[in-house]
């Protein structure tokens, strides 16, 4: 069977204040799931727009989200809701409701819409920070993500660049949202079905070669207002490998 593979490039613009702009090669490995960090001030404020995807890096809060209870209360926070409602949802007491609410806000995996009156009492009406999250394997491991402990042929150093990338960009990305500006970034995605592992190897050595060259061509320490960008190049087996006759539709 001819290997097939998916390759993804990723170029992050405007590094603010990452510590270099270092390129990586990383050659064919496993299937990679990201995300990135939540900014506990944005995150509060009640009119901002909920992420779609973030990540989990605290061991605290990836406990919280873990719990296959609360695990189903995020899930129907996408939209928002109170104990009552999550109560009615779930078959749940309205005193269960309440408490893993609260465990969930402690953590920031929640946040407060609106407070209402209702039979004599204030109900507080929440909902998710995202539509969807991610735990960070440096929430269990504090090195688990740090590409420099990782061995570089290894599966586990893609995720480890693939965790870091995603946690810098939402980070520039949430920067660049208080500064109400635009965050350039390039992600270039497409799939390629190489004839032998011969060719997919000759493939890897002339993209080494030619994104070296492009990176001493570009690359310009002294300019006096230069940035520093991050690049990353990755390729994986496709993990569900279209047939030959959807191929060829």
């Amino acid at each position: 069977m001819s290997p097939m593979g998916q390759i993804l490039f990723l170029a992050v613009d405007d590094c603010c204040s990452l510590p270099n702009g270092t390129f990586e090669m990383v050659g064919p490995t496993a299937p990679m799931s990201l995300a990135g960090p939540i900014d506990k001030e944005v995150c509060q404020m009640q009119n901002r727009s909920v992420l779609d995807l973030d990540v989990i890096d605290d061991p605290l809060a990836a406990i919280a989200a873990l719990d296959p209870v609360r695990t189903r209360i995020l899930g129907q926070l996408v939209e928002p809701g109170s104990a009552t409602t999550l109560a009615t949802d779930l078959g749940l007491t309205r005193q269960k409701a309440n408490y893993h609410l609260r465990v969930l806000e402690a953590q920031g995996l929640v946040e407060l819409v609106e407070e209402r009156p209702r039979r004599g009492l204030t109900e507080r009406v929440v909902r998710a920070t995202a539509r969807s999250y991610l735990v960070a394997p440096d929430a269990i491991d504090e090195h688990a993500a740090d590409p420099s402990r990782v061995d570089r042929l290894s599966s586990r150093y893609l995720l480890a660049v693939a965790v870091r990338m995603v946690k810098e960009v939402l980070e520039l990305s949430r920067r660049a949202e208080r500064a109400e500006k635009t965050l350039p970034t390039l992600a270039i995605d497409t799939e390629i079905r190489f004839a032998s592992a011969a060719e997919r190897a000759e493939f890897t050595a002339e993209l080494a070669a030619a994104v070296r060259d492009l990176a001493a061509r570009y690359h310009d320490e002294a300019a006096p207002r230069g940035r520093w960008h991050r690049l990353v190049v990755a390729s994986h087996p496709h993990p569900h490998p279209p047939t030959a006759q959807q191929g060829a539709t």
